[in-house]
């Protein structure tokens, strides 16, 4: 049968012409690249073995091969692993089915991944890397279980098209041949592909072997010499995380995170040990430096990689760990659990619930120290990953207290920039405080600018500044930390003696009444402020009603939000209420004293960030306004 021409997909073609044009220098990840993805088929052919013998044709031996043919010039990568059906060569070499592509190459056009190959694996493009160092390269594949002339060869020299035909294969499994650039010949020097394997692959469970050729003395004459061909296995094998910690080096804990995760850079912490009692089990975890760029996709891939007696069972077993912990990467060893297990097996077994429990303390308690221990580090971390660590505050009852104590916030105390944790704010409240006070804002400038802050600042009380779009609905699910309740500085009545308001009432009782009648369609009330000092009046949810920054995102997003029952504060001590307060005496019924409260309710309005009811009308009003000034 002869080959048959295809075109790639647009965005394979995008990638294929940025490899090409080599935005990497560091071009030997390919190699880490295709041991990976070699290791990954043997993992899937020794999985589905399991239940059908005769994908393990030939016998277990599993092994990743290396040949280099320097008279040819090429490099090939052998595996036995499960192989790949002509629809699936088409499928996963002419095509990208990823939601992260576009992004993808965003950023390799826009250069800002230079030097930074981590994301070659990350956004699942690996083999594509091969590229970089080829003019050519020819995949000759068989799926196990398949007859021998079923295999195929899928070939490109990277210029937007790819061939694929039939053929003939012995063995199942997969050749990715290289036919190397004149300037990456340094890939068929024993010397270099052993450096490459040691770096990047050591760790990996097959063995990666390759023929060798030695010369040694003639045993026969010992003036001559002979050259004899072996195949030496390159890589250590055993399952580093099987390995005791002071058998591991640094470098071999990045390497293999490096391995796992398709992260360049190294981790911020290390979490290995292994539990024992009536659960066993191994952990090699990692805590990254950098948030995934898809990890808010509702695609993204959670939890560590599931084996069972040497076995890869899943690449990610989500039941091993919290949804708010998600950006946790690593490897789970268990030989409790049975080698056929599936993921509704996984969902009601026990081991299962203790490793989960397990692994959310060791992770959560290391957390913990880092913050005590390493402060600057956990704070770099904290910025990176604290939005998903506070999904815990609603997710995890149980553990809401022990997340809590991992949470860190600015607040009027810190200088911008700055952290504290609400341990250290508790320390600090006077003993005659009885809440915490927090304000929630898009930035820290105009939450300290909020009017609401006006009587905090006057009084010196520490606030919260909370800057995420959902905190306060965390805050409110949390309620109380030490028996200290939360309470927003923009939501309920606050009260913290600085006015007496009974005898407010009394004096502005009539005016309230009738800013109330004035305002029935746009508040639920109007009432003597407890927190204003220099402003005249400002708008307050009600203690229970949703933030109205929080609102305002789920209105964007489209989503029906209950109306909240508003409230108009109104500062007693201001020169405008008291201004107010002279003409109603005066004239119960003046216009002007009506429109005075319509410009009060759309001041109120500015002020916590949002637009007059009519812009125009209420320009109008201001200029009139100071129109009587000047004439005054």
């Amino acid at each position: 049968m002869s080959a048959v021409k295809h075109t790639f997909k647009a965005e394979v073609n995008k990638i294929l012409d940025l490899m090409v044009h080599s935005l990497y220098s560091n071009k030997e990840i390919f190699l880490r690249e295709l041991i990976s993805n070699a290791s990954d088929a043997i993992d899937k052919a020794r999985y589905e073995a399991l239940t059908n013998a005769a994908l393990a044709e030939g016998g277990e031996g599993w092994q990743i091969e290396l040949i280099a043919d320097k008279e040819a010039g090429t490099l090939t990568v052998r595996d036995n692993g499960i192989g790949m059906s002509e629809a699936e060569a088409v499928e996963v070499l002419g095509t990208i089915a990823h939601s992260g592509t576009k992004e993808f190459i965003k950023l390799l056009e826009s250069r800002e991944v230079e030097n930074n190959p981590e994301l070659i694996g990350q956004f699942g493009v690996g083999f594509y890397s091969a590229f970089m160092v080829a003019d050519k390269v020819r995949v000759i594949t068989r799926k196990a279980g398949a007859a021998a002339d079923a295999a195929v060869i899928w070939e490109s020299e990277s210029d937007g098209t790819y061939t694929i035909e039939k053929t003939t294969k012995e063995g199942k499994g997969t050749d990715i041949v290289l036919t190397l650039k004149e300037d990456e010949k340094q890939f068929l020097e024993e010397y270099e592909l052993r450096r490459v394997v040691k770096q990047y692959s050591d760790f990996i469970e097959y063995p990666v072997v390759m023929d060798v050729t030695r010369s040694k003395p003639d045993p026969e004459d010992k003036e001559k010499t002979i050259t004899e061909t072996e195949q030496e296995t390159l890589n250590s094998r055993k399952a580093i995380w099987l390995k005791s910690r002071d058998e591991i080096s640094a470098e071999e804990y990045n390497e293999f995170y490096k391995h796992v995760s398709h992260d360049f850079s190294d981790p911020a912490k290390v979490i290995h040990y292994r539990a024992e009692g009536t659960t066993e089990f191994s952990a090699l975890l990692y805590l990254p430096k950098k948030r995934p760029y898809d990890i808010f996709y509702q695609d993204y891939k959670i939890g560590p990689a599931l084996y069972v007696r040497r076995v890869q069972i899943m690449d990610h077993c989500e039941e091993m760990i919290p949804s708010y912990l998600r950006f946790v990467r690593g490897v789970v060893e268990c030989a409790d659990l049975p080698l056929n297990v599936s993921r509704e097996i996984l969902q009601h077994n026990k081991a299962v619930g203790v490793i989960k429990k397990n692994v959310t303390k060791k992770v959560l308690d290391t957390l913990a120290q880092m913050k005590n221990d390493e402060p600057e580090v956990y704070a770099e971390f904290y910025a990176e990953f604290g939005r998903i660590l506070k999904e815990g505050i609603h997710h995890d009852f149980e553990r809401r207290e022990t997340i809590a104590d991992l949470l860190l916030f600015e607040s009027t105390h810190t200088k911008a920039g700055e952290t504290t944790t609400l341990s250290a704010y508790v320390e600090r409240m006077p003993e005659e405080q009885t809440e915490i006070y927090y304000i929630t804002g898009g930035d820290r400038g105009s939450a300290e600018a909020s009017p609401y802050l006006e009587v905090f600042k006057d009084k010196g009380i520490e606030v919260l500044i909370m800057m995420d779009d959902f905190d306060d609905i965390i805050i409110s699910g949390l309620e109380a930390y030490k028996e200290k309740l939360f309470q927003s500085a923009i939501k309920g009545d606050l009260d913290l003696g600085e006015v007496n308001k009974e005898e407010q009432k009394t004096e502005f009782g009539d005016l309230l009444e009738l800013m109330k009648e004035e305002l029935k369609d746009l508040v639920a009330d109007v009432r003597i402020s407890g927190r204003l000092k220099s402003s005249a009046v400002c708008l307050v949810a009600g203690e229970h009603d949703m933030d109205p920054k929080m609102a305002k995102m789920f209105e964007a997003m489209g989503q029906q939000v209950p109306k909240g029952q508003r409230i108009l504060e109104v500062n007693p001590s201001h020169d405008l209420i008291a201004r107010m307060k002279q003409v109603f005496a005066a004239d119960k019924e003046s216009s002007r004293l009506k429109e005075y409260i319509g410009l009060l309710y759309d001041q109120a309005l500015l002020l916590e960030g949002d637009k007059p009811r009519d812009p125009v009308a209420f320009s109008a009003s201001i200029a009139r306004l100071m129109e009587e000034g000047a004439k005054k």
